[in-house]
């Protein structure tokens, strides 16, 4: 898998709306369900794709984390499962039980909701404030599969110990980077 990254939406931008289908319960998830966090972060992310298998032990990690102090994580699977498979509902709502997370997975059948938030690959991160504007958007750590560097989730959790604390968007942050998403053709 080539890697790709990208940083399109610019910081303070409000949060792009979404009802998208639960890969579990099959119930439609709005943006306004989490309207309760005092911050939100929208994963998109995949069940093949290595980058995301890389982190995902770590982004299991910071949800339980800070999920006491305010934090909610959804996640949204954008791929075309017809040329991925491994990505459709049924495949994704096997992965929620692998993993053992406690967060809704999504699916964005008509990849709207990707295009909204200009995600380019999976993982892509957007941690949004409570007045859902856009606070960060980048990438987990300086750990990808092979470069030798562990997965600490540094990077993340400093912007949702900021947020949550109330201070300014951290002035630099670097794009995510991992599998392309895969539009349909």
């Amino acid at each position: 898998m080539a890697a790709s990254s990208t940083m399109k939406l610019a910081i303070g931008t409000e949060m792009p709306g979404f009802a998208l289908r639960d890969v579990v319960s099959g119930e439609i998830r709005k943006a306004d369900d989490f309207s309760d966090a005092k911050a939100l972060l929208v994963v998109f992310l995949c069940r093949h794709c290595p980058y995301v298998v890389h982190v995902r032990p770590e982004l299991k990690r910071i949800a339980e984390e800070f999920e006491g102090e305010g934090l909610k994580v959804v996640g949204i699977s954008s791929n075309d499962p017809v040329s991925y498979p491994d990505d459709a509902p049924e495949r994704l709502a096997e992965m929620v039980g692998e993993w053992g997370v406690r967060f809704p997975i999504l699916f964005d059948e008509t990849q709207e909701v990707a295009r909204a938030y200009d995600a380019a690959c999976t993982p892509d991160f957007f941690l949004f404030d409570g007045r859902r504007r856009l606070y960060y958007r980048g990438r987990m750590d300086d750990s990808t599969p092979g470069n030798g560097r562990p997965v600490t989730g540094a990077d993340l959790r400093a912007a949702i110990r900021a947020v949550l604390a109330g201070e300014a968007p951290p002035a630099e942050q670097h794009p995510s980077v991992g599998c392309s998403i895969k539009w349909r053709k």
